[in-house]
């Protein structure tokens, strides 16, 4: 694969490290929500142009302009790792919480990120690096 390819994939893993902490910190903690939220953000944007990468190296023409709605659609008809409507409700959630901070939305997004969002994000590393190797 591509060194940019990979590079991407590394920093898509290198981060899910980091995040795959959550589910053990002290969501009580204000300042620890923040970064859960701060890190699923990071996270999020590293898949959906992982995925980019993924589209472009696949010779798809949706990579050169897609946006994340657009290559998380086009991934989901190109790799069966992708869970469409799981990506987009992260979408979804990364564009509302970017404009409010509410703190009872702030948890409820802390929970979905821990119980189905990391998850995710691991099941798409795994499929990445077998479709790596294949």
């Amino acid at each position: 694969m591509e060194s940019s390819y990979m590079r991407k994939y590394d920093h898509f893993m290198g981060h899910l490290s980091v995040l795959l902490r959550a589910p053990k910190e002290d969501i009580s903690n204000e300042f620890i929500v923040s970064g859960i939220i701060d890190k699923f953000f990071i996270q999020f944007e590293l898949g959906w142009k992982l995925l980019k990468e993924m589209l472009a190296y696949d010779g798809k023409s949706i990579s050169a302009s897609g946006s994340p709605r657009s290559i998380i659609k086009a991934s989901y008809e190109c790799y069966d790792f992708i869970e469409e409507e799981i990506w987009l409700d992260m979408l979804q959630d990364r564009n509302d919480m970017t404009h409010i901070y509410n703190k009872s939305r702030a948890m409820e997004l802390v929970n979905k990120i821990i119980q189905c969002y990391i998850p995710a994000f691991e099941r798409m590393g795994k499929a990445v690096q077998k479709y790596q190797e294949s």
